[in-house]
């Protein structure tokens, strides 16, 4: 009886194991696939991974915010904590999404037809006091992985004509990159799954 009860156990753990990478990867593609798209000037930094291959590391127009832009910071507080903060984007004249709030925690009302909220994190100690200082949220769309020997080409060609990323944003603000794109031309596009 105890080898029976040993074998259903692992294969109930084996259930959910898959069951729940089956759930990332289909909220992955479920991002892709329904969310808001929102395009993002990028800049280059250094294509290499010894372990995954090329990659561009991607700056954008929304790597660096200025604290001017966070709507509720408490009177007194100096630094940032360890927490989560939405980038209101909307969409400017050049077609890219540039940042116009942003708010620790939550947005106070939901982005309008013309705008979109990012989810990003902020780690803790980025200084508060000036206006003028800027905070660099992680949205985990930081780096795009791409195809063996094409990280150098690109990330030579973004220094001389704008590239952007497309992504697709989820109803809580989730990013997924969606594609790169090379003016209006999409270079890579990632698969669904």
């Amino acid at each position: 009886m105890t080898g029976k009860r040993l074998i259903i156990a692992a294969l109930m753990l084996g259930l959910v194991q898959v069951g729940f990478l089956s759930w990332i990867i289909a909220g992955r593609a479920a991002t892709l696939r329904n969310g808001k798209e929102v395009l993002l000037k990028i800049e280059p930094v250094d294509p290499r991974d010894l372990l995954r291959g090329d990659y561009i590391a991607i700056g954008n127009n929304i790597s660096r915010i200025p604290v001017k832009l966070i709507a509720n910071i408490p009177p007194g507080k100096f630094s940032s904590d360890d927490t989560s903060l939405v980038v209101r984007l909307k969409k400017g004249t050049d077609g890219y999404w540039q940042p116009t709030a942003a708010w620790f925690g939550q947005a106070p009302a939901p982005a309008g037809p013309d705008e979109a909220d990012i989810r990003g994190h902020v780690a803790e100690g980025w200084d508060l006091r000036s206006p003028d200082v800027t905070i660099a949220p992680e949205y985990g769309i930081e780096r795009f992985y791409l195809p063996e020997g094409e990280g150098m080409a690109i990330q030579n060609d973004m220094r001389v004509r704008p590239f952007g990323i497309k992504l697709a944003l989820s109803a809580n603000g989730t990013a997924q990159i969606k594609a790169l794109m090379d003016g209006d031309k999409t270079l890579f596009e990632e698969p669904l799954y």
